[in-house]
């Protein structure tokens, strides 16, 4: 069944000023609507590896989520685990500056409360089928633990990543069941109550060592945009990766798909260092573009054989 994917499905409808960004003021630009949600990005960004991904969320009835169900199809996810209901689809409207930023942004979540229907009916087969599990750490607590119960029953890892962290750093005690959690540098400072503005890769790496430790999270990574990703785990180990330079053109998603890459990594053998390698080419290759997810590779791409075939 490979990499299992729970979350939100959105639609996001982003705004390009085509002269000078004036903050506050009417901007003439181009406004385009496209497929996306956190979970959603990841679970194509994995699928555009060749790696077969699962993906269970829910959706609305609209023509909307079709086009959703067909791509992911198109992009071979498995969408078995999709249901439908009203208010199942989640928008995202944000409005982007000349260099490729969000400078403002809105949400309006949609209703998982399907998912535990889902779970009534397959969570097992999911989760024991799992090579591991991806989940969205802002679902509801209800459906998490059930998640983390079934992971912890059929000895599966969980990785989380982050839609909104102020919903998120509730769920506090869940984030430490995860096996690596992942988030910017801005959810880190929501995430540990501290600002982190200034602060270099080798000080947010040795801050990162130490908050760890205190708050029983047993590996986490935080990317820090331009200058890389720092992780550490709790046994004390820790490192920099470096960020790859490329013309940025669009930003979103680019968390997504180095959140992607990581999973992909770990999953299938890879230490938490090369996992962050991975990771960065992946959100990169985002960058660079105005898809909100990476390009077709082959996991051969990044040193990655699936049944030990080589």
């Amino acid at each position: 069944m490979g990499i299992v994917v729970f979350g939100a499905t959105f639609v996001d409808i982003k705004g390009y000023p085509i002269t000078q960004y004036i903050p506050g003021g009417r901007n003439t630009g181009r406004v385009v609507q496209v497929h996306g949600g956190v979970s959603r990005n990841v679970a194509e960004d994995i699928a555009n590896l060749e790696l077969r991904p699962s993906f269970v969320t829910v959706l609305d009835h609209s023509g909307i989520s079709s086009d959703v169900v067909e791509k992911l199809n198109r992009h071979k996810v498995n969408t078995d685990y999709v249901r439908y209901t009203e208010d199942g689809l989640g928008t995202w409207l944000a409005v982007f500056n000349n260099e490729g930023d969000v400078v403002a942004s809105i949400s309006k979540r949609p209703h998982l409360d399907l998912i535990n229907e889902i779970l009534d009916e397959s969570g097992d087969e999911l989760i024991s089928n799992a090579d591991s599990v991806v989940l969205e750490i802002d679902m509801e607590p209800s459906i998490l633990k059930r998640i983390f119960h079934l992971a912890e029953k059929y000895q599966k890892h969980v990785y989380a990543i982050v839609s909104n962290m102020s919903i998120a750093v509730e769920r506090r005690d869940l984030i430490k069941k995860t096996d690596c959690f992942v988030c910017n540098q801005q959810e880190a400072e929501i995430f540990f109550s501290e600002s982190y503005e200034h602060v270099l890769p080798l000080e947010m790496m040795n801050i990162l060592t130490n908050k760890v430790k205190i708050a029983q999270v047993s590996s986490m990574i935080v990317t820090m945009g331009q200058n890389g990703a720092v992780w550490a785990d709790s046994q004390g180990h820790s490192g920099v990766c470096p960020a790859q330079k490329v013309n940025v053109i669009d930003t979103t998603g680019c968390g997504d798909s180095f959140f992607a890459g990581v999973v992909i990594g770990l999953t299938y053998g890879k230490t938490i260092a090369e996992a962050c390698v991975i990771g960065t080419r992946l959100a990169a290759s985002v960058i660079a573009t105005k898809e909100n997810v990476c390009p077709r590779f082959l996991p051969e791409e990044f040193n990655i054989y699936i049944d030990g075939e080589k």
